[in-house]
């Protein structure tokens, strides 16, 4: 027979892999007898576990939810899956990364060897793209907030700043009303927090970034879910992101034949369509925010270009080649 506090762990462990355990069972399960279950079980207890007993022609009990987080147990593909999770939750924004860390280094300390050297070759670093304006971190309260309401399906009312009154402390005495939406989903987008809802006062759908909401309390009335347009929230946000009205399209979008092979181009092309047309050829189907920014997208590649269309795209290329070519004018003329 195992010795108590090896038998306490064994029973602890049993009770984390199903929701309801005949005490029969385990007794039979552990190799001993149900009496000795029932004082271990209150053993548990004492340590602050909630387990619950539920009455019956056998009797048995089941693992619950209590006051305060005891100390769990974990297989070896968990903890390293818990130690993983931990990592990447230091580079998610969310507001928790010290908490995290703490939470890794607790996780680390109590880890057989074998598990510690596996979870200590695995590092993510964090690579922020370049910005004059970096992204606040959001606030895991209101990360919180937003997904209890996403789940309760209840009116949300909030204060959202704009970006110029952060930059300034929002000190504005004149404060807008609050917002009234009808949130559906709490995403990440390019290392930001974003909610999807439908904006009761505008009438339509809207993205609005975590770190700029202060939820009000209480909530509003409880709501029936709209169907999001298209049915699928990934589409839904690529399209908002690309400025589309939810279609997923960008607002300018051209055809052009560049003078690279498809394999030299594809590479570097994310969301466009290239095919091959010819041995040293391809044509290009690419989309932006606005045609000159095209046309300077497609001057990347550094080849012969042939607009295919529309008009608007052969437009941009002619403006630019004005400014760049009065660019290099002044360049020469200051030498």
């Amino acid at each position: 027979m195992q010795k108590t506090s090896a038998r306490l762990l064994s029973l602890l462990s049993l009770l984390q892999t199903r929701r309801d355990w005949p005490g029969a069972l385990l007794a039979e399960r552990l190799d001993i007898s149900p009496r000795t279950v029932r004082r271990d079980v209150d053993r548990l207890r004492e340590l602050g576990y909630p387990i619950v007993t539920s009455k019956g022609p056998e009797g048995g009990y089941r693992l619950g939810a209590g006051a305060q987080l005891p100390p769990l147990l974990f297989d070896d593909e968990q903890a390293v899956a818990l130690a993983i999770a931990l990592q990447l939750a230091t580079t998610s924004g969310a507001g928790i990364e010290e908490a995290a860390a703490r939470a890794l280094n607790t996780v680390r300390q109590v880890m057989p060897a074998r598990l510690r050297h596996r979870i200590d070759t695995f590092h993510v670093t964090a690579v922020e793209r370049p910005t004059t304006r970096p992204a606040r971190p959001a606030d895991s309260t209101v990360l919180m907030a937003l997904g209890a309401a996403v789940h309760a399906r209840e009116t949300l009312r909030f204060d959202y700043s704009s970006a110029a009154a952060q930059g300034a402390g929002d000190n504005s005495t004149d404060a807008p009303p609050p917002r009234r939406a009808e949130p559906h989903h709490l995403i990440i987008w390019g290392g930001r927090w974003y909610l999807v809802a439908w904006d009761l006062d505008r009438e339509d759908w809207r993205t609005f970034r975590a770190d700029r909401i202060t939820p009000r309390t209480p909530t509003g009335p409880r709501f029936s879910p709209r169907e999001l347009p298209g049915g699928d929230v990934a589409a839904f946000v690529a399209g908002r992101f690309q400025g589309s009205d939810g279609s997923g399209g960008w607002p300018c979008r051209g055809e052009v034949v560049l003078g690279l092979p498809a394999s030299d181009v594809a590479p570097y092309v994310h969301d466009g369509v290239v095919e091959e047309f010819g041995p040293h050829r391809c044509r290009l189907v690419l989309g932006s925010w606005s045609w000159p920014a095209l046309a300077a997208d497609l001057g990347r590649f550094d080849a012969d270009i042939h607009v295919v269309g529309p008009a608007e795209l052969k437009d941009a290329f002619a403006r630019l080649a004005r400014r760049y070519a009065d660019a290099a004018t002044v360049s020469s003329s200051h030498r």
